[in-house]
């Protein structure tokens, strides 16, 4: 836990959530801005302030949890679909400090736009740069 943290504190009671799912690992809430109706927010439990800090036990009770709640939530408030993101670091929109994981319901009709407009206007990357970018993000993974 962190002392400063928002989501660490709604974990430990302090803050009161919209509660919609619970397990020993993973807490899932409306979030309190919500994009649309239904708008829940997964957290782990334990503090994880990015995505690569979680271990592979908490990030597989994450993810696992997300992808049983995404179409609960959508059957819940009759989406038609949801988009499902994570802001990974202040440069990508991350607001606090611990993982958490946005099912924002979506509807026909809806104005909304594809996960792809949250980057603005896309780059243009020719052939050669595309394989110098694939041998850089291959040889930075590990395995």
């Amino acid at each position: 836990m962190s002392d400063d943290c928002v989501f660490c504190s709604i974990v430990a009671g302090d803050i009161p959530a919209r509660t919609v799912y619970e397990t020993d690992s993973v807490l899932a809430f409306l979030d309190a801005n919500p994009l649309a109706r239904g708008h829940t927010v997964v957290i782990p439990k334990p503090h994880a302030q990015h995505v690569g800090d979680l271990d592979a036990d908490l990030a597989g009770d994450l993810f696992g949890a997300v992808a049983s709640l995404t179409p609960q939530i959508e059957a819940a408030v009759d989406a038609d679909g949801a988009n499902v993101g994570v802001n990974d670091g202040e440069a990508a929109g991350q607001e606090i400090p611990h993982v958490h994981v946005h099912v924002v319901p979506r509807f026909e009709g809806d104005g909304g736009a594809p996960i792809h407009a949250v980057a603005g206007e896309r780059p243009v990357f020719s052939e050669d740069e595309l394989d110098i970018v694939a041998d850089e993000v291959g040889s930075a993974i590990d395995g």
